[in-house]
């Protein structure tokens, strides 16, 4: 009989670890749902909020980098969140975080069989998403080597394709490269035809929980804090080159966008990436895109398994679910952990199978809110954590790594994730994610109160 631990294994690198984040932001939002953002925002609204949102993204990151390199355990931010806000915060932001991944896994499991039908229409979208299955669960089952070697490339492509698209498309918009019709691309009347704002400022403002959640997944270098060679290093360095990077492939997308795209087309269902490419005469642009599309759709299926798998290993390892779950194999990877996330991946497809209008919209609700939640919980972890350090006794110097400009940095942190929360009560599209989330919250707290009195009972 094997023997039975929960240690992981520090087996990461810097350039796994950036990929691993990278992998799990760049997806089908920037691919195909960026087109909306326009259409909503306009141009340069939307290019206003890409801004403001890279600028949260890297506030929070920051607060999170000196957390992490503090203290560098799997599952971060909940371990944070239970320290310096309470071990019932902690258990609602474990359980937020593993709902987001957890749901992911089964709507990309079902567009990775979409896009496969497109090619072989003859075969059922089941019969991929099931394929997809195995190799994601192989991927993550192994040892964590294998799953970061398989990010890192699978990240590689999404990565290659945004830069090809920035290249040309700057090219196009100093017209330096010509459209396919032989024209030249009318930067101009796309950016400023119709006003700065044309659909009002507010849009600017009600889209930004669209345009954070874009960026969400940055996140996950705290969720490899506990499996990353040298953390003091790797993590401070991974989050500064993450960041950076991921404003310019957002951003700099953003604007190629905008400016060769008229905004009122923007908005319709083919990918502003397919439309840029056609218009610059790139043969085979929906094949390749579609390929682009796939790969994203399996690495952030590759990342939303290893994310949720490592959430309930901390929630074990924290004694706030049953031990067993934080057992791990010879490789030190948590099979028990896994196997859950993965069946509740395969439960959230079902349930958008069976109830696509009913659960299934209250769980992607919850979900889209949810990270935005954490990026509360870690800002406001953040100043705790300082608050304590200073009532020690400590000196900012003895950190490892330490944000720079306390407090400023995490109050804004704080206010802006706050905010992406709030804001949303202006937009009818997304202010039911609101209503659906503070109740599911309360009953997370409830959950909490009930499993740790029933643990106290037990134990007297």
């Amino acid at each position: 009989m094997s023997r039975q631990h929960t240690n992981l294994e520090r087996k990461m690198q810097a350039r796994h670890v950036q990929m691993i984040s990278m992998g799990g932001v760049i997806g089908t939002g920037l691919f195909l749902s960026s087109g909306y953002t326009i259409a909503q925002a306009g141009p340069l609204g939307t290019i206003l909020s890409y801004i403001i949102g890279a600028v949260l993204v890297y506030l929070v990151m920051v607060c999170l980098g000196e957390l992490a390199v503090a203290m560098p355990y799997t599952g971060a931010f909940h371990v944070y969140a239970k320290r310096y806000l309470g071990p019932a915060t902690g258990f609602v932001v474990a359980i937020l975080y593993w709902l987001t991944w957890t749901i992911a896994l089964g709507s990309e499991f079902t567009g990775a069989g979409l896009i496969m039908q497109q090619w072989f229409p003859q075969i059922p979208v089941w019969i991929w998403s099931t394929l997809f299955i195995i190799l994601i669960f192989g991927l993550n089952a192994f040892s964590v080597r294998i799953f970061a070697e398989g990010e890192f490339w699978l990240a590689i492509i999404k990565v290659i394709a945004i830069l090809t698209f920035i290249v040309l498309g700057t090219l196009a918009i100093v017209h330096l490269l010509p459209l396919k019709n032989g024209q030249t691309a009318h930067v101009t009347t796309n950016l400023f035809g119709h006003g700065l704002f044309p659909n009002g400022v507010s849009k600017v403002f009600s889209t930004m929980l669209t345009v954070t959640f874009a960026f969400s997944g940055t996140e996950l270098i705290g969720v490899t804090a506990g499996e990353t060679k040298d953390p003091a290093t790797t993590i401070p360095k991974a989050i500064h080159s993450t960041v950076w990077r991921l404003i310019i492939f957002f951003v700099g997308a953003i604007i190629v966008m905008a400016a060769l795209i008229p905004y009122k087309e923007a908005g319709v269902s083919t990918s502003p990436f397919v439309v840029v490419f056609r218009q610059l005469g790139i043969p085979y642009v929906a094949d390749i895109m579609n390929f682009v599309i796939l790969t994203a759709i399996i690495s952030t299926a590759n990342s939303g398994l290893y994310a949720s798998a490592r959430m309930l290993w901390s929630l074990s390892n924290e004694g706030l679910i049953s031990k067993k779950i934080a057992q791990t194999n010879a490789a030190g990877v948590p099979m028990r952990a896994l196997v859950w996330s993965m069946f509740g991946g395969l439960l959230a497809l079902l349930s958008s199978v069976i109830a696509a209008d009913t659960l299934y919209v209250v769980l992607v609700s919850i979900s889209g809110m949810a990270v935005m939640l954490v990026w509360v919980a870690i800002a406001a972890s953040a100043i705790k954590f300082r608050q304590q350090f200073f009532a020690q006794g400590h000196q900012v110097d003895e950190l490892a790594y330490h944000m720079p400009g306390y407090p400023v940095v995490p109050w804004l942190a704080l206010i802006g994730s706050s905010l992406s929360v709030l804001l949303t009560i202006f937009d009818a599209t997304q202010r039911v994610a609101l209503y659906y989330t503070v109740p599911f919250v309360i009953l997370c707290y409830l959950g909490y109160y009930l499993i740790s009195r029933h643990s106290v009972t037990n134990k007297l």
